[in-house]
């Protein structure tokens, strides 16, 4: 269990800091003016210093101190004091049967006071001290107090999405991942998505719209970040990106120049997959 204690004055609410681990994300920042997002990870969304309220029919607003969105569900993002945080868990990689209560189902208000306050202690410290701040501490330790229990993917479908993960501005092509698992190309598609719960076009999308999070403190041309990600064109580059965050890719890094990237930012070598 993450040690508790009282959180140092401001600290939880100033410090712009992400730390991004290959199936982890927190994010602590500035808000923008984003418009419908859709994020491919199950998102708990954290009032830093003002309330978050989130709307998924354009209408009614949820509004707490901890707002859970599930994946891929297209929704409006709004703070009065535009500075949130939000922690991201990427679906595949955790047993949903075994998530704590306020990282299930959604999306709604999450009542767990001692889970916010959790939050508020791990950005404090990251702020203080970047990696050192929770150093000898895992990230689901830090912000959820214990390990989340991981799925287990039929092992053909886990070499895909490891491959995918491990580099997803490769031109990964569902035909070539079913002839790698040895399947039928329609028996690869509905197997993927029993087993992720996504298709795997929306998979491949969000893992190279998730990869640009690696870049966007660093001063790069957009153009060679959109084919370091590995997207054909600035066009398609931006109407993906603005699917999925709800901002233009100038505006994402206009808003990330001060943030302190943290954590381990891709993942380890492995065994060759579909490409």
């Amino acid at each position: 269990m993450h040690p508790t204690g009282p959180i140092p004055p401001h600290a939880a609410h100033r410090a712009r800091v992400m730390w991004i681990e290959p199936d982890r994300v927190f994010y602590a920042g500035r808000l923008g003016a984003p418009k419908r997002r859709a994020l491919g990870a199950i998102c708990l969304y954290v009032a830093l210093d003002a309330p978050i309220r989130v709307s998924v029919d354009g209408e009614r607003w949820l509004v707490g101190d901890l707002v859970l969105v599930p994946p891929h569900l297209p929704h409006l993002l709004a703070c009065a004091s535009r500075h949130i945080a939000d922690l991201l868990v990427e679906p595949e990689t955790v047993d949903e049967a075994a998530l704590p209560a306020y990282l299930r189902g959604g999306p709604r208000v999450v009542d767990a006071p001692q889970t916010h306050r959790r939050i508020l202690q791990a950005h404090a410290r990251l702020g203080e001290a970047g990696d050192a701040g929770l150093a000898g501490t895992s990230f689901d330790e830090a912000f959820f107090g214990a390990p989340l229990a991981p799925r287990r993917l039929d092992a053909r479908i886990a070499s895909v999405v490891d491959a995918i993960r491990r580099d997803p501005s490769a031109p990964t092509s569902a035909q070539a991942c079913a002839a790698d698992a040895r399947l039928s190309f329609s028996r690869f598609l509905h197997l993927f998505k029993d087993e992720t719960g996504v298709s795997f076009r929306s998979f491949r999308t969000w893992q190279r719209a998730r990869s640009l999070l690696r870049h966007v403190n660093r001063p790069s041309n957009l153009a060679e970040v959109a084919l370091v990600a590995g997207y054909p064109d600035s066009t398609h580059f931006s109407h993906s990106i603005r699917q999925v965050y709800g901002l233009s890719p100038r505006d994402l890094f206009a808003g990330s120049r001060d943030l302190v990237l943290v954590g381990r930012q891709a993942p380890p070598p492995r065994a060759a997959g579909c490409a």
